[in-house]
């Protein structure tokens, strides 16, 4: 388990750099440019990436209070993507430091809207990890949108090509 979790936040990591790397290409204009998504700005889709990242991480360490990281929404995109990338650092330095036994423990949270879950801790991982590849997909499609013609791969398996140590 510990093993395919750690792929996964390696890749995550990678994946979120290409996709930063992109958008911090683009003029300030085009990040807040309105187009139909979930979020309506790139800026706004990253801002929500960061922070939910952040409530999940801080729900894992088991905190009680968890305050929004990133609420003034006109914070840049330069801050608001490298708190992201540290974000998912420390959530594969989490990963890391966890004995097998920690990964599978069920522990108890709270939402947003004060409901009560119970579920193991790499189920939580295993959602962070996905919820970023859905809005990293719906910011590929806004990208397109706007004209960008130049959009990385971030697929898995690029990346596991990319680091695969195999002969063939």
């Amino acid at each position: 388990m510990k093993e395919v979790l750690l792929q996964y936040a390696s890749y995550h990591i990678w994946a979120n750099e290409k996709i930063i790397a992109t958008v911090k290409q683009l003029p300030p204009d085009q990040i807040d440019q309105t187009v139909e998504s979930s979020f309506s700005t790139l800026h706004l889709n990253f801002i929500h990436l960061w922070e939910s990242e952040y409530f999940w991480y801080q729900r894992l360490l088991l905190a009680e209070n968890i305050v929004s990281p990133a609420t003034d929404k006109t914070l840049s995109i330069d801050f608001i993507c490298n708190e992201w990338l540290q974000q998912s650092t420390q959530i594969e330095q989490f990963i890391i430091k966890s004995k097998e036994a920690n990964l599978t423990h069920v522990f108890a949270y709270m939402t947003t809207k004060k409901q009560q879950f119970k579920q193991p801790v790499y189920q939580v991982l295993l959602h962070i990890f996905n919820h970023a590849t859905y809005h990293r997909g719906q910011i590929v499609t806004m990208l397109r949108q706007l004209g960008v013609k130049k959009i990385p791969a971030t697929d898995f398996i690029v990346w596991s090509r990319s680091v695969s140590k195999m002969p063939f």
